[in-house]
């Protein structure tokens, strides 16, 4: 499912729906409010990275799963589309992204 929305930087594509991610980032939350009151509350130190780690982890599949909808959509379709600008343009995003990623 795909939802029209604004975007500041892209004219691809429409902006693919990501709400399934949403539960994985209320976890995250969750796990990092815990995080906070393991700190506040002096626990052990392993416990404490143990949950960070777990929110780590977390996070890398939501970046995953959004990256992956993005390749099945947006570059799909500026591949599909056959116009090199729109190639160029979609190749430049994903140089961009991964020069962000650790």
């Amino acid at each position: 499912m795909t939802k029209k929305t604004k975007r500041s930087n892209s004219e691809c594509c429409e902006s693919p729906y990501h709400g399934n991610e949403l539960g994985r980032l209320n976890r995250v939350i969750g796990q990092l409010e815990g995080t906070k009151r393991m700190i506040e509350e002096r626990r052990y130190c392993p416990e404490i990275l143990t949950l960070l780690r777990g929110a780590r982890a977390a996070i890398k599949s939501v970046e995953g799963n959004i990256l992956e909808t993005y390749l099945g959509s947006c570059v799909t379709n500026a591949f599909a589309a056959g116009q090199a600008k729109d190639k160029k343009r979609e190749i430049e995003k994903l140089k961009e992204i991964f020069k962000r990623f650790d």
